[in-house]
């Protein structure tokens, strides 16, 4: 049974170091076979696992909608395996962690066949792997968009801000009215370096989040960010790492 973890917050939290970082912990673990699915239009997540990435399907999806229409393809050929062809055109393989970057979403003048045959084309990769894992943009609109796929596990990044909290809880709040199905939320607070002040500590319950654990601050992060190595790469010992493992194990991600 394939697990689907989505990680979301509002940029400049650190929700792509998390996901990145829980990844990592899902091969060192030798948990499974992973799939990442970048649902962030920056599309940085393949720079935080160290993969090149090539060819967004956002890119794909508007390059083969106009052949499609165009008539500039082999009509013999149906149009859902044609797009399935050009998605894994833009796989990027690892070593258990395969990765697809999603680009931009889609204009309103985009094509809506091509649209419906994407969630299923990702939808069916999905179930290949045994974890998938997405980093969504801060809107959440990757989810309802772009995949139906069921959510096992949603972490919700934010920082020691009160107007990072009520973004987060927005987030938990635009994921119900967009219907996806979310089995576990979970909030995350990054950078963390001493005791959640009481006043924040009340503001969580009162917005209804379940704090499963912190990250802290730390100067790996800083350095690697600096010089371009993937947080990937961290060592096993980096207590922003050590904290990533405690929360996926408490999340039943072990």
């Amino acid at each position: 049974m394939t697990m689907t973890i989505a990680v979301a917050g509002k940029g400049g939290v650190g929700k792509t170091t998390f996901a990145a970082l829980l990844i990592k912990h899902i091969r060192a673990q030798d948990l499974g076979y992973v799939i990442a699915i970048d649902g962030d239009p920056s599309a940085n997540l393949n720079l935080a696992l160290g993969m090149e990435l090539l060819e967004t399907v956002g890119h794909i999806r508007e390059d083969a909608s106009i052949q499609v229409r165009s008539g500039r393809y082999d009509a013999s050929i149906p149009k859902a395996d044609f797009f399935e062809y050009r998605i894994n055109e833009s796989l990027v393989e690892g070593d258990k962690i395969d990765l697809v970057a999603m680009g931009r979403p889609e204009g309103p003048g985009c094509y809506c066949a091509a649209n419906n045959i994407l969630r299923n084309v990702i939808d069916q990769m999905g179930d290949q792997y045994d974890f998938v894992v997405i980093d969504n943009e801060a809107g959440m609109e990757h989810i309802s968009r772009q995949t139906t796929r069921h959510v096992d596990k949603l972490f919700v990044v934010t920082d020691m801000t009160m107007r990072g909290l009520a973004a987060a809880a927005h987030i938990v709040q635009l994921v119900k009215e967009l219907g996806t199905r979310v089995q576990d939320s979970y909030l995350v607070i990054n950078r963390v370096n001493h005791q959640i002040p009481a006043i924040m500590q009340q503001k969580i319950e009162e917005l209804g989040l379940e704090l499963i654990g912190t990250l802290p601050s730390d100067e790996n992060v800083t350095e690697f960010d600096m010089i371009g190595r993937p947080i990937f790469e961290i060592g096993d010992e980096a207590p922003v790492y050590k904290a990533v493992v405690e929360i996926a194990t408490k999340a039943g991600i072990e």
